[in-house]
């Protein structure tokens, strides 16, 4: 078995633990992504998986494929972003195509309707885990906390589209940036 294809079914497999014991989609996926490829496995740095999420975010699909096939590449080529991503979905595909079944047999019971309370309870804090990662590593000055909360805003009571939101904080970060490069040059 050559060196490719062995890292390529390790990606298939670490993806695939994350895939099959994550519950909440990709938001609830990124700190245990940032765990096994940044401290475990070493694949990537704390500084990638901040872009690995910024780049997956603002491409079309899930993150978390989107993260998995971005790291699978990174790490081994082609081989290596199918399998990663592969990994990332094969649990899933299974879990719901079970779920669906076992759920129309038991949906009228009050411990599934609980259970599923106390998963939806799990995700969300998942999903603060992963603010606060991105926040330790976001830049600390007052344009970045306007344009975070006007962001939060706009998305929260807009209906908008994800995508123009994020492609417009692009536009105003990098507007930004460079008025900031030209005030230093003076």
């Amino acid at each position: 078995m050559d060196n490719k294809f062995r890292k390529a079914l390790k990606l298939f497999l670490v993806f695939f633990k994350i895939g099959a014991f994550t519950f909440g989609g990709g938001y609830a996926m990124i700190s245990l992504i940032q765990k096994e490829a940044c401290d475990k496995k070493k694949w990537i740095s704390e500084q990638d998986i901040f872009e690995i999420i910024a780049i997956a975010e603002s491409t079309p699909g899930p993150i978390a494929i989107n993260s998995a096939t971005f790291i699978g590449y990174k790490v081994a080529g082609t081989l290596g972003s199918v399998f990663a991503t592969l990994g990332v979905v094969t649990p899933s595909f299974i879990i719901i195509l079970l779920i669906s079944y076992v759920l129309r047999q038991f949906e009228s019971i009050k411990a599934v309707r609980y259970a599923f309370s106390g998963i939806r309870a799990g995700v969300l804090a998942l999903i603060i885990k992963a603010l606060i990662s991105m926040y330790k590593q976001c830049p600390k000055d007052i344009f970045s906390y306007i344009l975070a909360g006007a962001a939060f805003v706009v998305s929260a009571f807009f209906e908008i589209n994800a995508l123009y939101i994020i492609l417009s904080c692009a536009v105003l970060g990098l507007s930004y940036s460079l008025v900031m490069q030209r005030r230093a040059k003076k």
